[in-house]
């Protein structure tokens, strides 16, 4: 198992993620405990883009629950369909979210949040957790971050 990261300071966020994408399939190789490989999912993301929020909320009893998380507190439980967490999670769909200020039901956990983008994780066809990022900076997310993130949350074993 990798314990380290080779960050790429190539500002080309295609490069990044393909630079990232075998590190992270390397450092979850061989390791079954759900929550180790979430952890070491948002650690990597966060080292690599620097982005000011990474997580994960785990579906658990019909809501949202936080699980692994890098960035500053956040809320612990959103409903189905509530915020875009939980929007993605209903329509089992990525959501990219240029301006969170524009999107109806937002939850602002953080007033710095000014960009979103949320991956539903699947497992056996439905919907298990989803990953979230935030940014400070408004529409940071685009197709790029789309593909390379599902790509990313498959290589978790739930």
């Amino acid at each position: 198992m990798a314990e380290d990261l080779n960050i790429t300071a190539s500002t080309d966020k295609k490069e990044q993620y393909q630079s990232l994408l075998p590190q992270i399939e390397a450092l979850l190789y061989g390791e079954a405990d759900l929550v180790a490989n979430l952890a070491n999912v948002c650690a990597a993301l966060k080292e690599q883009f620097k982005w000011f929020w990474v997580g994960f909320y785990l579906v658990k009893d019909n809501e949202l629950v936080l699980g692994p998380f890098q960035g500053p507190v956040a809320c612990t439980r959103i409903a189905l369909g509530k915020g875009v967490c939980g929007t993605s999670w209903q329509q089992e769909k990525t959501l990219i979210v240029p301006d969170v200020e524009q999107f109806p039901g937002h939850i602002a956990c953080s007033s710095l949040s000014q960009s979103e983008i949320v991956v539903p994780v699947f497992h056996n066809g439905r919907v298990v957790a989803v990953l979230d990022v935030d940014s400070e900076e408004l529409d940071q997310f685009d197709e790029t971050d789309a593909q390379y993130l599902e790509a990313i949350v498959k290589l978790v074993n739930f």
